[in-house]
């Protein structure tokens, strides 16, 4: 499929809709971090063994994963609005869960609900898509894909500070309340989007895509402990290539699938979401190293010797300067575009774990790393989005970002399991207790930065942006965003939707579709019956128009594939004719 220029925005927001659909990603990603201070008690607050008490953390994960492009795909369908709520609900209840118990049972349920909520982002990104005049829409969509950073990042020293002077159920105390002031905020400020995907929600998809991403990350999170080479993880990961290859080739025959895979082979699609891996690796990279650097005691020689509190502290500008990076996104974006953004985000990322290699040894070098990688995290996911939002329709926008998040909770999971592995294979032994090493550190570091390579050389083959000889629009309201983006469609259909009397007709669906009977397209017309359709190549297609008061059309047109627009005026009832 391809993106659709005049469907968006469908409706208008007020001034408060990008803060707070910014607070629920933040409030999400809390969810990530909350544990962090007292992952090594975790054994010792819920009187189970280490390899139990991490199920706490993998189960979070786990459902997230699976949540995200679900989630998107209901919002789509749906509602983004109502799923968006849906998501906080199921967060809250979780929080709820786990504030109640000490139960090691009860505990991963509340955590398992508790992740589900990170759909909320890729449901905020397509709210913003559908709501926003086009020149707010980059930065907004930028501090939205960046929440996940700041909230995971401003969430250490917060988190800290309560388990380290309060009873650590605070904490999900603390989470349920941001999250019920998420939802209140939501209801009061955000409307409902008008656009909606066709078709209706394949299950089958997403128990299949369920199952695979289960089977694939649960070795992933757990293969240190099970053992890299053990029949149960290799066993695991066989049976997820199969499961996942089974379910692609479900998904290609199925009308309406959970994810199209098409869309998401389509250059622009396939290579943001391999990029956002390695983004996501890099990203978890330092939020594992440094904590634990700055709270080793001085005794073991290279240890820094801060409290938990202080280590949160130093660490929390990585999220600061991912919050303060969006405006300065926005400015790229729109004089260079997100392809080049996303570039200079993975090289200073590289600069920021090439210097890291060697400001190791006083609390102050952290707070310089952790502000360098901020502002390349920041960049680099503030661009995925807007790739991902400029390759694919409005009303597949929620279903194609939570991919794209799934790719970027798949490299923090890669990261997690790599990291972890490195540490321990590295680590000294004292007095029974296994400590991490410099070495290790800095092998973790080099990690981050081959991976960030290996991002850069994906995002070199992202296609770039079309070259114009004119400047860009810049819309000040909705009319003059509609003429805009009828104006850049130079491949496509434009024309007017008309009634029997030769009245313009507005709001009409105007939908097109592939020879494979695929949704290729969709738009509503505007007050004077104006639409503009791009298409995805040469062919031959349908175009159908429905409208209040009017019979539906479906007429047959085809398109050479080159630059030049097919002016077709659509007549409602009645035949197409040629626009003149």
């Amino acid at each position: 499929m391809t993106q659709t220029t005049t469907d968006r925005p469908a409706g208008r927001a007020n001034g408060a809709v990008v803060p707070v659909l910014a607070f629920a990603g933040i409030v999400v990603a809390v969810m990530q971090t909350l544990l962090v201070p007292v992952i090594k008690d975790l054994p010792q607050l819920l009187d189970t063994a280490p390899s139990n008490a991490t199920w706490v953390l993998t189960s979070t994960l786990l459902s997230g994963a699976v949540a995200t492009p679900i989630m998107g795909r209901l919002g789509d369908l749906y509602g983004k609005r109502r799923m968006l709520i849906l998501s906080l609900s199921v967060m809250v209840a979780g929080a709820l869960v786990s504030a109640l118990t000490s139960d090691l049972l009860l505990m991963i349920t509340g955590r398992t609900l508790q992740g589900f909520a990170m759909g909320a982002i890729p449901l905020g990104i397509g709210l913003m898509r559908d709501m926003l005049p086009r020149e707010k829409l980059g930065s907004a969509m930028a501090l939205m894909s960046s929440s996940i950073g700041v909230g995971g990042g401003l969430a250490l020293p917060a988190a800290a500070l309560v388990a380290q002077h309060s009873d650590w159920h605070a904490l999900f105390y603390g989470a349920a309340g941001l999250g019920a002031l998420s939802i209140a905020l939501t209801l009061l400020v955000v409307p409902e989007s008008p656009m909606r995907a066709e078709g209706s929600f394949d299950l089958p998809g997403a128990l299949g895509l369920s199952a695979g991403l289960v089977l694939f990350l649960l070795p992933i999170t757990k293969g240190s402990d099970w053992g890299w080479a053990s029949g149960t993880t290799l066993g695991l990961f066989a049976a997820s290539a199969v499961v996942l290859v089974l379910w692609g080739v479900m998904e290609l025959r199925v009308q309406a699938p959970l994810v199209d895979l098409r869309t998401t082979a389509r250059p622009a699609v396939l290579f943001t979401n391999l990029a956002s891996i390695m983004v996501g690796v890099s990203f978890y990279v330092v939020s594992l190293v440094l904590p634990q650097l700055l709270q080793l005691p001085k005794s073991t020689g290279y240890g820094l010797g801060q409290s938990m509190v202080v280590a949160g502290l130093l660490v929390a500008p990585l999220g600061l300067t991912m919050m303060f990076t969006a405006p300065v996104y926005a400015r790229l974006s729109a004089k260079y575009g997100p392809k080049v953004t996303l570039i200079l985000g993975l090289l200073i990322i590289a600069i920021g774990y090439g210097a890291g290699l060697g400001l190791m040894s006083a609390p102050w070098q952290s707070l310089v790393i952790s502000v360098l990688l901020g502002a390349g995290i920041g960049l680099a996911y503030s661009s995925l989005p807007a790739l991902i939002v400029g390759a694919v329709p409005a009303s597949e926008t929620g279903a194609a970002n939570g991919l794209n998040t799934l790719m970027r909770s798949i490299g923090t999971s890669v990261s997690s399991a790599v990291i972890g592995m490195v540490l321990a294979n590295t680590a000294n032994t004292v007095g029974g207790v296994e400590i991490p090493t410099m070495h290790g550190f800095r092998v973790s570091f080099l990690i981050a930065t081959g991976a960030v390579a290996v991002g850069l050389l994906l995002a070199l083959f992202l296609p770039g942006r079309r070259p114009s000889g004119r400047p860009q629009l810049r819309a000040s309201s909705e009319e003059d965003a509609a003429l805009e983006r009828a104006e850049q469609v130079l491949r496509g259909f434009r024309g007017r939707v008309l009634a029997a009397d030769g009245s313009p007709v507005a709001r009409a669906r105007v939908t097109l579709i592939d020879r494979r009977g695929r949704q290729a397209g969709a738009t509503l017309s505007a007050e004077d019956g104006g639409y503009a359709l791009g298409v995805p190549g040469q062919g031959s297609y349908v175009v159908a128009v429905r409208a209040a008061g009017h019979e539906p059309l479906a007429s047959s047109a085809s398109h050479a594939g080159d630059d030049r627009p097919v002016d077709l005026d659509l007549s409602l009832p009645g035949r197409t004719v040629a626009a003149p």
